[in-house]
């Protein structure tokens, strides 16, 4: 009797969201485990989407037409990593690390695009398929290498700048390759001789250009300095979305594709002091729909399939991985970095990337290459990031070993902190201000004074342009966003100061603050002697009371005016 009524309630829910739900609860059960086990949460994702492909599920929700419907969200999730990629692009960083990026990654693309392009012609004839296919092997995976620096205490060493430096090549790079890939995938019913499609593309280029900088110089600015003086959150969010989907339609429109219109977006904000808010809002969006573009990756991988072709599978990631991290290496030891920063370098950018799923997925309808050929390739690049994080941590002590056994020892480079970018990251020690208005003024100028360098976080942006005029290091950012928390390099902080007295927002800051650094010193504002013990019950190691401190002041004043 019962299950009838649960057979037709199971039948009324549409097909996409049950495998939405189903994909989603995977990914969370798959990427507990993992973590337990201390391997990459994208591995995870790309277990839990080959799992669902492989179980029959899809074909009981809707076969194709769901994995199709997840394609197209995954996709955006591709929008958004390209506009996060935009976002965090820096000119000054390129400047900074001009050398190591032209040259080292210059030399690192050239060299495993043609070892990628040479070997990938005993397998296939076509130049458009070696292409295609040597330049998604060539990409690294920028977000695991440099969260795997991250992880280890790393990401200042000479290692993890070279990898930085390379990967901001790979991106510029990867850029220009999107723009020209509509040349090199077969279109159906065009003939169009190579020249005047060149042509073509060079003039919706142009059009595109003109388009996106006067979004740039002007409408965008003048839109987010319209909607911070509102101080609403979500239209903030929403004003970020918007022009970020808005420019990737104008690119889709003009036929230079999505991506590009959404990495211009994110560029467009880039050099802004808006800059580090945006992330914030963001990186969530982006991560959740990054995941589903992982899953339905893992739904395309033919569990029957790898099993028949583990042994290419195999080589191929063996291969991918010793000769990348052999390149990488020698070009940083030319550099002038030492063997072991070398070594790390090497292999943190020896392991394919997002954008070599991206590149593989797109060409994978084209029939360039076989099946199999697809099989191989999709899953020797999604092994090779999952095995990244756990070379990585073997790779110092790997590196001492040799040192130890007279392999070379040379100066590692050294860099000079001279952006404001880089004066943030290459903080220690510092004392974290939240808010810059009386009270966070004057406390900064006293720490200053007494020789403590500082940290401000403030959401007003006239305030964050005249602190970034007068040299300070400042994040225009929430202090209740997770986010913000990892910008400020709280685990090297030496204090962290709550100076509004919004008891809300301190109640929030507090909880995220004691999660990463339970021992850190917390001095919180209150405005009501109500909020005192809430703040130090989550954790204020001191908390100021401005009714307090405001009756002690009337008292003194009143006192004074009696003659007492």
């Amino acid at each position: 009797m019962m299950s009838t009524p649960l057979i037709a309630a199971a039948d009324a829910i549409p097909p996409l969201f049950a495998l939405l739900a189903l994909m989603l609860a995977g990914v969370v059960l798959v990427s507990l485990l993992l973590l337990r086990l201390r391997q990459s949460m994208l591995a995870g994702y790309f277990i839990c989407g080959v799992l669902i492909a492989n179980s029959g599920v899809l074909d009981l929700l809707g076969g194709g037409e769901s994995h199709e419907r997840v394609s197209q969200m995954a996709e955006f999730g591709v929008i958004l990593l390209m506009f996060t990629l935009g976002l965090e692009f820096s000119l000054g960083e390129l400047r900074f690390l001009r050398r190591l990026a032209f040259v080292g990654g210059g030399w690192q693309m050239g060299l495993c695009v043609a070892v990628g392009a040479a070997a990938s012609t005993l397998i296939h004839p076509s130049w458009q398929g070696a292409v295609i296919m040597s330049v998604a092997l060539a990409m690294s995976s920028t977000a695991v290498s440099l969260k795997s620096f991250q992880d280890q205490g790393l990401e200042s060493s000479p290692g993890a700048r070279m990898a930085l430096a390379v990967a901001i090549f790979q991106d510029l790079f990867i850029i220009v390759f999107f723009l020209l890939l509509p040349l090199l995938l077969p279109q159906a019913g065009v003939e169009t001789a190579l020249l005047p499609r060149l042509g073509s593309l060079a003039l919706r280029g142009g059009v595109f250009v003109v388009l996106a900088g006067v979004g740039a110089r002007w409408v965008i600015p003048w839109l987010l300095n319209a909607v911070t003086q509102t101080r609403n959150r979500e239209l903030f969010t929403l004003t970020v979305i918007g022009s970020c989907v808005g420019l990737a339609f104008i690119g889709g429109l003009l036929g230079l594709g999505l991506a590009l219109g959404a990495f211009v977006a994110g560029l467009a904000v880039s050099e802004s002091i808006f800059k580090h808010r945006i992330l914030a809002d963001v990186m969530p969006l982006k991560d959740l729909f990054l995941t589903l573009f992982f899953v339905s990756v893992g739904l395309m991988i033919d569990v029957k399939a790898a099993f028949v072709l583990w042994l290419p599978i195999s080589v191929l990631t063996a291969l991918l991985m010793l000769v990348k991290a052999g390149i990488i290496t020698i070009i940083a030891r030319r550099l002038g970095l030492a063997h072991r920063q070398a070594l790390m370098a090497g292999i943190g950018l020896c392991s394919a990337g997002e954008f070599s799923l991206v590149l593989l997925q797109q060409a994978g309808g084209f029939a360039l290459w076989s099946h199999d050929t697809q099989q191989t390739l999709l899953a020797s690049s999604a092994l090779s990031m999952g095995l990244l994080p756990a070379l990585l941590k073997i790779g110092q002590p790997f590196g001492d070993w040799l040192v130890r056994r007279g392999w070379g020892r040379g100066r590692p480079v050294k860099f000079d902190a001279g952006s404001l970018r880089e004066r943030i990251s290459g903080l220690a020690d510092h004392a974290i201000i939240c808010g810059h208005g009386p009270v966070g003024e004057k406390l900064n100028k006293a720490l200053l004074d007494s020789g403590v360098r500082t940290l401000v976080v403030e959401l007003n942006a006239e305030t964050v342009r005249k602190l970034q005029r007068q040299g300070q290091a400042v994040l225009f950012a929430d202090a209740s966003h997770e986010e913000t928390w990892e910008l400020t390099r709280l685990k090297n902080a030496r204090m962290v100061a709550l100076t509004f007295p919004d008891a809300t927002v301190n109640a929030q800051a507090l909880a995220m603050i004691r999660e990463h650094r339970p021992d850190i010193a917390v001095l919180a504002r209150a405005r009501f002697s109500s909020d005192v013990e809430r703040l130090k019950r989550l954790g204020a190691t001191q908390v100021v009371n401005d009714e307090t401190e405001a009756s002690r002041a009337m008292e003194d004043a009143a006192l004074t005016l009696q003659g007492a």
